[in-house]
């Protein structure tokens, strides 16, 4: 098998990564299990059926590929063309490829029994994946009183989104019977040119990629020169990380939702701006006139992409109205904001800075990554990610999924990430913070609960 070149976002991911500030996605399970020795065959199961997914196989190396002057011109504009000039070719990339020396047993780790299963995770969220491995791992934390267990998955953000994540850990969980799906018809083989009359349209995609990229560069540009206001939010970083979880039931923002408007996510966003606002007033802080800026990640990916496991990403940048008292004014205020996002499309306005990974060449994202990295305290305060799961239930061993957490990587100067799943009628936000600089977590996790019973109320019959 060829090795696969990472695509451009995912070269940005694996060159952004510090040991202080590891890029990696989590997802903390939690399995009831009425056995104590559930957790430790739950690791052999994982170990066993890892060994035959072969996307958990792929390790991550770096590749130098020199421009190939010897690309045959119609090859050469075919390749501009058809990808809109978003692969240019050059020195310093990376690429996937199988790992011969693939041990599921160093990738699967059965730990002692964890009274706290939050606390466990901080402690293994902190700590970097190895490069020269398959960047994932499943850790099995069986429960001090031996009636359940949790799985933390880590994945690089290189080697998988969110969406890819969910589908390799779901390859290593018990298997669920889907609806088969119609095969999609082949596409016709193309030429050694590409189809004359595509050649308007393609030259036009080309140029309206060149546009954006420049609109959202002088977006971007524009965004950073407004003063910081969230020092809670941009501490100086630790390299420490603290976990928290909240559940809340979806039934209750929906009755939000039906009573206000917008969408859940509407909701979901306005409860972390309120929450936000009890955690800083409790902690003493002015809330007066706050609007941190959350960014939002919106999925790009289309099925059956030619790079199915790479990241295809864009995003919204709004502002939290956490200086706003009123719960429903400050709902409405994330409605209106994201309602402007939406009217504008993910493809533009500051918040789609990750599309400017595929203007830029391989070389670039090698030397520039610590930079790009630096600057993101800069452009956004707090990042606020939808993580999807499957509607059906999920099983390990037999034992059901009751709860899952997603947990977001941290950017660097960042000090709070929270990633929102919904799962079996319940929503489940996961918080991710630096252990230092937010040693609080825990009463910001119940500001998220007292911010859902405050809008139910207010909403209420």
């Amino acid at each position: 098998m060829s090795p696969d070149l990472l695509a451009p976002l995912d070269l940005a991911f694996w060159n952004i990564e510090s040991a202080d500030h590891p890029m990696h996605l989590g997802a903390l399970g939690i399995f009831s299990a009425p056995s104590p020795s559930a957790g430790a065959h739950a690791a052999d199961l994982l170990a066993a059926r890892a060994a035959g997914v072969p996307g958990l196989r792929m390790r991550i190396r770096d590749v130098w590929r020199p421009l190939d002057l010897r690309r045959p011109l119609a090859d050469g504009l075919r390749h501009s063309l058809a990808h809109g000039l978003r692969r240019p070719l050059g020195f310093g990339g990376a690429a996937r490829e199988p790992d011969p020396c693939f041990d599921p047993l160093h990738h699967v780790r059965l730990h002692a029994p964890a009274a706290d299963f939050h606390a466990a995770a901080g402690r293994l969220m902190q700590r970097p994946l190895e490069r020269n491995r398959p960047p994932w791992e499943a850790h099995v934390l069986p429960a001090a009183d031996g009636t359940c267990f949790a799985v933390l998955f880590k994945f690089h953000h290189a080697l998988a989104d969110g969406l890819r994540a969910l589908t390799l850990a779901a390859a290593v969980l018990d298997p669920v019977d889907l609806p088969e799906r119609r095969p999609r018809p082949a596409e016709p083989p193309r030429g050694p040119l590409p189809d004359v009359r595509r050649l308007p349209a393609l030259v036009r995609g080309a140029l309206g990629d060149v546009g954006r990229a420049l609109d959202i560069g002088a977006r971007v540009a524009r965004s950073t020169l407004v003063t910081r206001t969230t020092p809670a939010l941009t501490a100086a970083p630790t390299g420490t990380r603290r976990t928290a979880g909240v559940v809340v039931d979806i039934d209750d923002v929906h009755l939000v939702r039906k009573a206000v408007g917008g969408t859940v996510n509407d909701v979901l966003i306005a409860v972390v701006a309120g929450a936000l606002r009890r955690w800083l007033e409790e902690r003493g802080e002015s809330c007066e006139g706050l609007a941190p800026r959350a960014l939002i990640p919106v999925s790009r990916r289309r099925p059956r992409t030619a790079h199915p496991q790479g990241n295809r990403l864009s995003g919204y940048l709004t502002e939290l109205p956490v200086g706003v008292p009123d719960p429903l004014r400050r709902l409405t205020a994330v409605r209106a904001a994201m309602d402007r996002n939406k009217d504008a499309g993910p493809d533009r306005g500051a918040g789609a800075v990750a599309l400017l990974a595929d203007h830029v060449p391989a070389l670039g994202h090698r030397l520039g990554g610590p930079l790009v990295g630096q600057a993101a305290r800069l452009w956004f305060d707090i990042l606020v990610t939808s993580v999807p799961l499957p509607g059906f239930g999920l099983r390990l061993g037999g034992h059901p999924l009751t709860a899952v957490y997603p947990f977001a990587p941290l950017a660097r100067g960042q000090s709070l990430a929270v990633a929102i799943s919904t799962y079996r009628g319940h929503v489940h936000y996961g918080l991710v913070a630096d252990a230092k600089a937010v040693p609080d977590l825990d009463r910001l996790a119940r500001a998220v609960s007292e911010e859902v019973e405050t809008l139910i109320t207010v909403c209420g019959p």
